[in-house]
């Protein structure tokens, strides 16, 4: 568990995964430079929710509307897409979306756990494609949606971190 008057940590997420509550609604970002997406998570996290897309403005103002969304969802925790390099490597934008999540945790009280986005947009836009969604609508839900896709991949490794984690059951408990 993470101290109660510890700074919230930002941490790739298997590292942040083990301080996590068992349960809590978690909220997934996709951080782009005009925009945020936004996605929810139930507090079992099963299921990865869209909510909205954040026009950004400055990052005071982008950080409380975020917020209010967590605080409206008693949300534990922040997933945010961090955008690598298709070789693995950080450039510009990661560095950006690193000192995004530092201040960010420093006004949200909230630990963000970062999660590789790589080509979530472009599964996305490839999604909305095949469901014959106008180009119109699609750039007004893309945001949110690689949010939901973000947030997806996330839920999916914590739940299968959490079956590695568990002890064997014996042939009785199964």
């Amino acid at each position: 568990m993470i101290a109660p008057d510890a700074p919230a940590p930002v941490l790739p997420l298997a590292e942040l995964a083990p301080l996590l509550p068992a349960r809590g609604a978690l909220i997934g970002l996709d951080l782009g430079t005009k925009t945020i997406g936004v996605a929810s998570a139930d507090p079992d996290r099963m299921l990865a929710t869209i909510i909205e897309t954040v026009k950004r403005a400055k990052f005071t103002a982008d950080a409380e509307r975020l917020i209010a969304l967590a605080n409206e969802r008693k949300a534990v925790a922040f997933i945010l897409g961090l955008p690598l390099n298709m070789d693995g490597s950080e450039g510009p934008r990661a560095q950006a979306t690193r000192a995004f999540a530092r201040n960010f945790a420093r006004m949200s009280g909230r630990p963000i756990g970062l999660w590789d986005e790589r080509l979530s947009t472009a599964a996305v836009e490839r999604a909305l494609v095949a469901a014959d969604v106008s180009r119109g609508k699609r750039a007004a839900v893309i945001d949110q949606h690689a949010a939901a896709f973000i947030l997806d991949g996330a839920l999916n490794f914590l739940r299968n971190a959490a079956a590695r984690a568990a002890p064997p059951q014996s042939e009785d408990e199964a």
